[in-house]
């Protein structure tokens, strides 16, 4: 086959005219930071999943902080989580001197395994954090119930389900705790950013006073129209606020959800079709329960040939792709202090070591998948028999997360 000359990356947000005119437009407001536009964004928030509450962050791994710190965990704790995640979760449950307690996933929709939840919860367990992974809900209802019984609240990891329903509830509504994030590969972004959803009235004003060094009113209602400047410290908090410049972009971009999201279901239904009956992978599996699906991802799973030598194919078709993820549980930091060993999660492990995120933005072309789908399967057809060995240095393969 012919290969393209322009490199197709992995990913690429969706950023149009009225995003530009919004962030111009607060930019030339003269305020910037956080204030009337992040309150806006909350709302909308609000909204979108049914929450009482939704506080708006610099990032998805400072909401990660939060809610964990607002719950009070720390030192001798367990936290239950798939190792099938970003290491941010486990980077958050360390630094509070809690341990992270692996449950396995299903090789399929790469969801927390419900039917395996109930074995890792201790008398140590202070909570569960499910992920909607790719965009597909976790099955929230048995995970809730396993939970529920031992009185463990549930923190959903919703870093990639802006769009996502389980039973006709949106990711975020559930009841306990939920976290978003608008890194610029998710389906709307703010550039970066990170979103709390909750309806736990106890924590909110916690919650809230963490986000900004402990300070009980933000720099909105202590220096805009009316403001009173003077403050006091009630706890000590960190620096994790949005700023209105990114709610600007966050506020446009979720106007445009709908169209986002319809254009993404189109194309991981272009790559189900393209790649059906290919052998030598595994496609995604879909939920059994009533859902709708966000496609944040679209994960094959490589296992007819080496996946280095895969990647580096791709490449050679000037294809880009992402890892989501490394099996937490046998990384470095984590091995080396928890004593973890390979063999403990058998699904995890097989399909972490067979994943592929292939290209998926709403700006792609019905010509771009289709290229991608015709240079898998002659990847798949005449494989490389050899890797080429990684440069000493290391170079990156597709993006983070």
């Amino acid at each position: 086959m012919n290969i393209r000359e322009e490199f197709l990356p992995f990913s690429r947000p969706s950023i149009g005219g009225a995003e530009i005119e919004e962030v111009v437009r607060c930019l030339k407001s003269g305020w910037i930071t956080t204030g009337p536009l992040c309150q806006a964004f909350e709302g909308k928030f609000r909204e979108l999943t049914g929450a009482s509450h939704a506080i708006s962050l610099s990032s998805a791994t400072a909401g990660m902080h939060l809610v964990l710190l607002a719950l009070g965990i720390g030192e001798g704790d367990e936290v239950v989580t798939p190792s099938m995640t970003f290491a941010s979760t486990v980077n958050m449950i360390l630094m509070l001197g809690a341990k992270p307690v692996f449950v396995d996933v299903r090789y399929d929709t790469l969801n927390l395994d419900a039917d395996r939840l109930g074995e890792k919860i201790t008398p140590r367990t202070r909570a569960v954090i499910p992920v909607h992974f790719a965009g597909a809900p976790a099955d929230m209802d048995r995970i809730l119930d396993v939970a529920g019984r031992q009185g463990i609240p549930v923190i959903e990891d919703a870093a990639h389900a802006v769009g996502t329903y389980c039973r006709g509830t949106h990711a975020g509504g559930f009841g306990h705790m939920a976290i978003f994030s608008f890194h610029p590969i998710k389906n709307i972004t703010c550039g970066e950013g990170g979103m709390i959803t909750h309806s736990d009235e106890e924590l909110e004003e916690k919650l809230r006073l963490l986000r900004f060094h402990g300070i009980e009113r933000d720099a909105w209602k202590r220096y805009g129209k009316g403001g009173n400047p003077e403050y006091d410290i009630r706890l000590p908090g960190f620096k994790y606020n949005l700023t209105d410049m990114q709610a600007a972009l966050g506020l446009a971009q979720l106007s445009r959800l709908t169209e986002i999201n319809r254009r993404r279901t189109e194309i991981a239904g272009l790559y189900m079709e393209g790649l059906k009956n290919v052998e030598g992978i595994d496609l995604p599996g879909i939920p059994e329960y009533d859902h709708v699906h966000a496609w944040h991802l679209f994960i094959v799973k490589v296992k007819s040939m080496d996946r280095g030598a895969f990647m580096e194919a791709l490449s050679r078709h000037n294809i880009g792709y992402g890892l989501h993820f490394p099996a937490c549980h046998l990384l470095s930091h984590v091995r080396e202090r928890f004593g973890e060993n390979a063999g403990t999660l058998p699904e995890t492990e097989c399909a972490a070591g067979r994943i592929i995120s292939l290209p998926l933005f709403p700006d792609m072309s019905n010509e771009d998948v289709q290229y991608v789908c015709k240079a898998i399967r002659e990847i798949l057809r005449h494989p490389p028999s050899i890797r080429t060995p990684k440069p000493a240095s290391g170079s990156g393969m597709g993006s983070g997360s």
